[in-house]
């Protein structure tokens, strides 16, 4: 089995190198502390005899590459990440949508999702939860499972709680949850107008069609040509007048899909789609 000192930082350089190169997904931000530990756990609960093992795997198998990124993208979040962002659909976005006969939400990549409760509960306070739907998808089956349930650490309510009150929220938090023990699990009434389902954003299609769409922190992962594809999907699943969310780091600027688009607010990562 291989030491862990044998995994040297230029050969997890010339990983991402390859990778970026043969597949296009570009890890060159990533903690390289994280990314570590990853490639050490898979060498280890693989059993790799060597790191260049893994690495000719990694660019040559394409069942293994999928299993590669299922362990290496991020699967947490916090609910309410970013309360301003929040505070911001509550008080101009979430009020439009309530326009709409029937609200549909996508939030891609939506690791544990965290997120997905969030945009449950601002629906719920806006009694406009009974008419919306919101699709969660990930590309990691498993991390989908935890999110499905709707069971978090007790650890992390009190920062959710924080989250909550700083985007606006009002409620007693502990009213969307109940807790045993050392874990919480969310309520039905938000669990059951979440649908959670597996879903590449570089390599499916589209499945329906939406008002909002959030796809946040997912994208500083990808090359420009890469991102450009998930541009195209969002854009082919969202509806005219539909809203697109991004992550703090990330922005449509640069997009083909761009000049159909405005920005909402200057300090937000909100975009409108505009198509005539």
């Amino acid at each position: 089995m291989m030491e862990v000192q044998i995994v040297r930082d230029e050969d997890i350089e010339g990983l991402l190198i390859d990778l970026h190169r043969a597949h296009g997904y570009d890890f060159s931000d990533y903690s390289r502390a994280s990314m570590k530990r990853r490639l050490i756990r898979l060498i280890t609960i693989d059993r790799f005899p060597s790191f260049a093992e893994l690495h000719y795997r990694l660019i040559n198998d394409s069942f293994y590459l999928r299993r590669f990124l299922e362990e290496i993208t991020v699967n947490v979040t916090e609910m309410f990440r970013d309360p301003e962002f929040f505070k911001y659909l509550r008080q101009h976005i979430i009020p439009t949508l309530g326009t709409y006969p029937f609200i549909r939400i996508w939030v891609a990549g939506c690791a544990s999702g965290e997120e997905a409760y969030s945009i449950a509960i601002l629906l719920k306070e806006a009694n406009l939860l009974h008419k919306s739907l919101i699709y969660a998808t990930d590309l990691n089956p498993r991390v989908l499972e935890k999110a499905k349930s709707g069971i978090f650490s007790l650890r992390s309510i009190k920062q959710y709680s924080e989250n909550y009150l700083s985007s606006g929220g009002y409620q007693d938090f502990s009213s969307y949850y109940s807790a045993k023990y050392d874990v919480v699990i969310f309520n039905e009434t938000l669990r059951k107008k979440i649908v959670f389902s597996t879903h590449n954003l570089v390599s499916d299609s589209s499945f329906n069609s939406f008002q909002l769409v959030l796809c946040r922190n997912v994208l500083i992962y990808f090359n420009t040509h890469l991102q450009g594809r998930v541009f195209d999907l969002i854009d082919k699943s969202l509806d005219n007048l539909g809203y697109l969310a991004m992550g703090t780091k990330e922005t449509l600027r640069f997009a083909s899909i761009s000049p159909k688009y405005k920005q909402v607010d200057p300090n937000e990562k909100i975009w409108r789609k505009h198509d005539s």
